[in-house]
């Protein structure tokens, strides 16, 4: 089992904070990041390319967005399951998402219930390992 570490990417503190309180409920570790900018810094420190279970990342966000960062963590850490938690869905957007490897796509107000299930079960699933 991977550790129970999760990075939020997200623009909108209120939303980071909303995240946060309830993984943090289920005994995970959250990292946060305001930006892409702000993800892939702290990416780079200490062990986080490593230990990072799983990545929930907003899409429209100022300087480095979402789709740029997803860019980069694919190529740099490409074990690390994302998720994508957006309040602008796009199906076309989604689709490409998910094509790059992004593991789920959730439109904000994100239900809970739909929140935890996916934490869950990409957590448990671990990172995926590159053949």
């Amino acid at each position: 089992m991977s550790t129970g570490k999760i990075m939020i990417v997200d623009d909108e503190q209120d939303v980071r904070e909303a995240i946060k309180l309830q993984l943090e409920g289920k005994g995970l570790n959250i990292l946060e990041a305001e930006n892409g900018e702000e993800a892939i810094a702290t990416l780079n420190q200490g062990d986080h390319l490593v230990n990072l279970g799983l990545i929930l990342c907003d899409i429209r966000m100022p300087k480095v967005d979402g789709v740029e960062c997803i860019d980069y963590i694919k190529k740099h850490a490409p074990g690390i399951p994302i998720v994508v938690v957006t309040a602008f869905p796009d199906a076309e957007l989604a689709t490409s998402l998910l094509k790059k490897g992004v593991k789920d796509y959730l439109v904000k107000p994100v239900n809970k219930d739909k929140l935890n299930s996916v934490v869950d079960e990409l957590v448990a699933a671990g990172k995926d390992v590159e053949l």
